[in-house]
């Protein structure tokens, strides 16, 4: 097409002389490039020009972004019969650009800050841990000596199997002279094997386990199975509504979301309506606020209040479990105290809306029947509100329970109340085997941020059990922190239905030089009285290295006087505790040690307690490489060159690396990082792959002295598919070398050979030469 009668940008006003081109009997046929509100689309669409004017099918239209509702896909429409469109079209270019109003526009919406994260692929590799947890005393009269152990295997299959047991031992003198010497018992405390499917969030357990439950639902200890939902298995998933906000650009823009003044998102969105979510772990009342700055430096803001809870499930998420068995008794006790009748437990929780979640359950056995249905609402920035109600069945027994409740958190304000009631002989499985639920459980909680003056709460709290007095109770808390690093509490409780039964208790706490703290606490309990001052330096958090801490007490009162003094430590392999103390005419000595031993790849770790996961590091037998998880230095491989890791978070990507700046230089190192993504209760190995080469960086020259010229390629010891490149004056870097090296060097003036052996040192990278390279005779 002839383009000089064209302006390269303008209007659309298309000239009659233009030089035509093949086209159709309705017009010349165009294939442009299309730019719709400053955003290209990459593709090229078909036009017809006719008279000076572009047209273009509705289907054509559709496909760029334009609504066109209810017309025929075949329809020619001319676009300067479109309301509020300006077309620039530059022939020059083949490109027409549309600059529409978001009325005429039919644009997907834009998802901004999605909170949906991919799952991450976790492994476990096998091996066993054992944690211990040891406690001893010693009085006059008595000693024991206390071990709680858990074992688990894991890698073995997808599962992990578990038990856990308690040893006690003990003597008592009678105080006429007489001892029995020690004795001692071991009880089992839970068995299980727990299989994960985290494709679904689902788990399996079979053995000792839990009945699922709901707030106004109680549990059980079972001897059975349990299946349902487990979302820690997708630890990136949001599982509760987010509040999101609705924004539509014309042209592309940039987005900042500030939440309660805090920004927590800025990027780029196209032309069209987008969807903007906040970030989870905000609850609560209130107030977001979207700047968009467009291409033209333009700024807008839109304000939206709004009203954020974790009870509810986001809309279409399903939150269920399953557990049936024989319920445990005894436990700590005995053994293996099962109940004879079978039973059986559901729940099920559904959000229908991000609105309004739905929650049913349903439990039976013995002759029990009980089933309910109740659900959580939120009320706009009004709050949540929830309410549930259950019946049961029982030889002939029959009742009911009734629970509602409301809270609202306003930030600096806030308020709940809850009340659970039961009418008639209701019973649920708990009260089969243990204590019946309580006919009235009623609480109210108000609380309020002073801003300069503290945090004050005031509660009151209604309890009734079966064939028991009302207890009633009012009380009031106080807390503030001061700039000068001291802090204080207070707290008061008083049953209005007797006078005598108050309590207070008043705390300060001052932090000193050294991590010292003191804390001086009083508390009245009726009419008695009682003092403690306390200082300490507490043992530190986890570190690579360790620490240590101790605390001194002193107490007096009407309860009598004391005092204590203890000691406590940690090391990589575990942590520990000794004290003495004395309390009115009785004093003791005690002492603890707790941590885990681990067998994996075939050698033994000793740790601290592993409450989760953790991962075996392996430098490939490089000693002493410091590992840092999360940029955070965490500890130095053994002679072995391996270190365990901890803690790690399951199904979460964690973050392990080595500093290439802290290893000899004749090192070489494949990867400075990895991710660790360790199943759940398991641990996983992660390899560095570190080699020790023997590398130099050797000087080369010709005959004459000078050195050989750049680029000449140098093989080692006939391997010439690992060939290198003489660099400036000479130099060649070379990392494959034997004790006795020979160097073929191929010039632009031919073949020449140099030969050396490697020198003996450690650690570092020796410059070897000048080494004059001979010309290689000839064949």
């Amino acid at each position: 097409m002839a383009t000089d009668a064209v302006a390269a940008d303008q209007e659309l006003a298309l000239p009659a002389e233009a030089a035509p081109s093949p086209g159709t009997a309705d017009g010349q046929e165009l294939y442009l490039e299309v730019t719709l509100n400053q955003t290209g689309s990459g593709r090229l669409a078909r036009f017809l020009q006719r008279d000076g004017k572009l047209l273009a099918s509705v289907e054509t239209l559709r496909q760029i972004g334009f609504g066109l509702p209810e017309r025929n896909p075949e329809e020619i429409v001319a676009l300067e019969n479109l309301p509020g469109l300006v077309v620039r079209y530059n022939a020059a270019l083949q490109r027409v650009s549309l600059e529409a109003p978001l009325s005429l526009l039919s644009l997907e919406t834009t998802i901004l800050n999605a909170p949906m994260g991919a799952n991450a692929r976790a492994s476990a590799s096998p091996g066993a841990l054992l944690n211990y947890d040891l406690y001893a005393s010693h009085q006059s009269d008595a000693s024991n000596l206390t071990a709680t152990a858990e074992l688990r295997i894991f890698g073995i299959g997808a599962g992990v199997f578990s038990n856990t047991a308690v040893t006690r031992t003990y003597r008592i003198d009678d105080g006429n002279g007489r001892d029995d010497g020690w004795r001692g018992e071991t009880v089992r405390l839970d068995t299980n094997w727990q299989l994960s499917f985290p494709e679904s969030a689902t788990s399996l357990t079979v053995g000792d386990t839990f009945s699922g439950f709901l707030n106004w639902t109680r549990a059980v200890r079972l001897g059975g199975l349990q299946i349902g939902r487990n979302f820690s298995l997708q630890p990136y998933r949001i599982t509760t509504p987010l509040p999101a906000f609705l924004g539509e650009v014309a042209v592309p823009s940039a987005v900042d979301l500030y939440v309660n003044g805090i920004r927590q998102y800025s990027g780029e969105v196209p032309a069209g309506p987008f969807q903007l979510a906040t970030v989870p772990g905000i609850t609560g009342m209130g107030n977001a606020q979207i700047v968009v700055t467009d291409a033209f430096g333009r700024t807008r803001t839109l304000d939206f209040p709004f009203y954020a809870t974790q009870q509810l499930l986001a809309k279409g998420l399903s939150d269920w479990s399953l557990s049936a068995g024989v319920v445990r008794e005894d436990y700590g006790l005995r053994s293996f105290s099962y109940a004879n009748d079978p039973v059986a437990s559901g729940n099920l929780r559904y959000g229908v809306s991000d609105r309004f979640t739905v929650e049913t359950h349903a439990e039976g056995g013995g002759g029990l029947v009980n089933a309910g249905a109740g659900g959580l609402w939120i009320l706009g920035r009004a709050g949540v509100i929830n309410a549930a109600h259950a019946r049961s069945t029982l030889d002939g027994l029959r009742g009911s329970q009734t629970a509602m409740g409301y809270n609202w958190n306003g930030g600096r304000f806030n308020f709940s109340i809850d009340s659970q009631r039961t009418h008639g002989e209701y019973r649920d499985i708990a009260s089969l085997y243990g204590p019946l639920p309580a006919r009235v459980s009623e609480r109210g909680l108000a609380g309020m941020t002073l801003r300069r003056y503290g945090n004050l709460s005031l509660s009151y709290l209604r309890l009734q059990y079966p064939e028991t007095e009302m207890s009633r109770y009012v009380g009031a808390y106080w807390s503030q922190s001061f700039a000068s690093g001291w802090s204080a509490n207070l707290s008061f409780n008083q049953n209005p239905d007797r006078r005598s039964d108050r309590s207070l208790y008043l705390s300060v706490a001052v932090a000193l030089d050294g991590d010292r703290q003191l804390n001086t606490s009083l508390q009245r309990n009726g009419d008695r009285s009682n003092g403690i001052v306390d200082i300490s330096r507490p043992v530190p958090g986890d570190g690579d290295r360790g620490g240590y801490g101790w605390r001194l007490q002193a107490r007096d009162g009407d309860d009598g006087a004391g005092g204590l003094a203890e000691v406590g430590w940690f090391n990589n392999a575990g942590r520990y505790g000794a004290g003495v103390a004395s309390y009115g005419s009785e004093s003791y000595g005690y002492a603890s040690a707790s941590g885990s031993l681990v067998w994996m790849g075939g050698y033994p770790f000793a740790a601290r307690n592993i409450g989760d996961a953790f991962a075996i590091v392996s430098t490939d037998g490089v000693a002493g490489v410091p590992v840092k998880l999360e940029n955070r230095p965490i500890g130095y491989t053994d002679a072995r060159g391996m270190l365990l890791v901890t803690p790690l978070q399951s199904w979460q990507r964690n973050k392990l690396s080595i500093d290439p700046m802290d290893l000899p230089a004749n090192m070489r190192i494949d990867q400075v990082e990895l991710l660790a993504t360790p199943r759940q209760r398991s641990g996983t190995r992660v390899r560095f792959g570190i080699t020790p080469v023997r590398a130099a960086t050797v000087v080369l020259h010709d005959a004459s002295g000078q050195p050989l010229p750049l680029g000449s390629s140098v093989a080692v010891n006939g391997a010439a598919d690992a060939a290198s490149s003489v660099g400036y004056d000479g130099e060649v870097y070379l990392d494959a070398l034997d004790t006795n090296n020979l160097l073929r060097v191929r010039t632009p003036e031919g073949a020449c050979v140099a030969s050396f052996d490697y020198p003996v040192i450690d650690n570092d990278i020796p410059r070897i030469g000048p080494l004059i390279c001979n010309q290689e005779p000839s064949p």
